[in-house]
């Protein structure tokens, strides 16, 4: 027979309690003071993506088992994907706000897709319409953060061919990475006039494309870091080459933090990340924003995500 949505509702919090238990500690460190006494020193919140439970499969993972999750094994925030929301209507929006807020998490940031690197113009305006109405979600869920990516050149073929080359694609005939920078930092300009009216920030992401090499992205980042809604999205795995030398570059400039782990291998590839070393990279910058937990490996997420979270929280704490 087939459990109703209650049953299945219990089950599932039962075995996500269950997986977490050996996660959950205060969310501030003991420290000696310079003065010999004890005092609390904040730490980084962490939250985790909706996409740790979901990887584009065919069945949508529903947001909120995962923000009833989240709660359970004491997560501070929870980052919603785009495209694995059920709808956009107003009312499934505000059930996902109260939900988190019932739950005491926060909804730091909306991870959404759009690329601008095409020679059509109105394809570019296509994706800028697409940006603004996103920047409209996340205004009405509370969101103060949308992740933002510049796209690419698609003539690699698949992500997976994507992959194999290391993010490092051929301009299309008759066009070359300088005419593609220029339609990525016009139109992400034109996102950040709406941004700023609404309070939101534009955090690009290091996600492959125009941004998989660290000039790439603080290309697009210079050129409009004057406006008060531009950030920075520092994702962990997605470099090719040395993660950690590229990560200290952009550490200055973060805005949240995406750690990727990989337990059971990875769905596209598999790194073994020190976030030790990553949080001692980030403390020197003075860091203190999110910590968001994408987990991109194929092990059954109910295991993987309180394993992950306990990572995160011995090097972040």
């Amino acid at each position: 027979m087939i459990k109703s949505m209650h049953e299945h509702r219990r089950s599932f919090l039962k075995k996500a309690s269950m997986a977490g238990l050996g996660a959950l500690i205060s969310p501030y460190n003991q420290v000696e003071s310079t003065i010999g006494e004890s005092t609390n020193v904040k730490r980084n919140p962490i939250s985790v993506s909706t996409y740790s439970y979901w990887h584009f499969k065919k069945e949508k993972f529903p947001i909120e088992q995962v923000i009833e999750q989240a709660a359970t094994l004491g997560f501070d925030g929870v980052e919603i994907l785009h495209r694995q929301m059920e709808n956009e209507t107003t009312g499934y929006m505000n059930k996902l706000k109260r939900l988190a807020f019932e739950s005491g998490l926060a909804l730091p940031m909306l991870s959404i897709h759009q690329d601008f690197v095409s020679p059509d113009k109105e394809d570019r305006k296509k994706n800028i319409a697409h940006t603004k109405h996103c920047i409209d979600l996340a205004v009405q869920m509370g969101i103060p953060c949308v992740r933002l990516n510049s796209g690419r050149w698609n003539t690699a073929g698949t992500f997976d061919e994507l992959m194999a080359v290391k993010g490092k694609e051929t301009p299309l005939a008759g066009y070359t990475d300088d005419d593609a920078f220029k339609w990525v930092i016009d139109a992400t300009g034109e996102c950040l006039i709406k941004a700023e009216q609404e309070g939101v920030i534009l955090a690009i992401e290091n996600h492959w494309g125009l941004t998989t090499q660290v000039e790439g992205l603080l290309r697009i980042y210079e050129a409009l870091k004057s406006s008060s809604a531009m950030g920075l999205n520092l994702d962990t795995g997605n470099f090719a080459g040395d993660p950690y030398s590229q990560f200290e570059q952009l550490a200055p400039y973060a805005t949240i933090v995406q750690a990727k782990t990989y337990y059971g291998g990875g769905e596209w590839y598999t790194l073994d990340l020190d976030y030790q070393r990553i949080a001692g990279i980030l403390r020197k910058v003075n860091f203190k924003g999110y910590i968001s937990l994408e987990m991109e490996g194929k092990e059954d997420p109910l295991t993987a995500v309180p394993k992950s979270l306990a990572v995160l929280r011995k090097a972040f704490y």
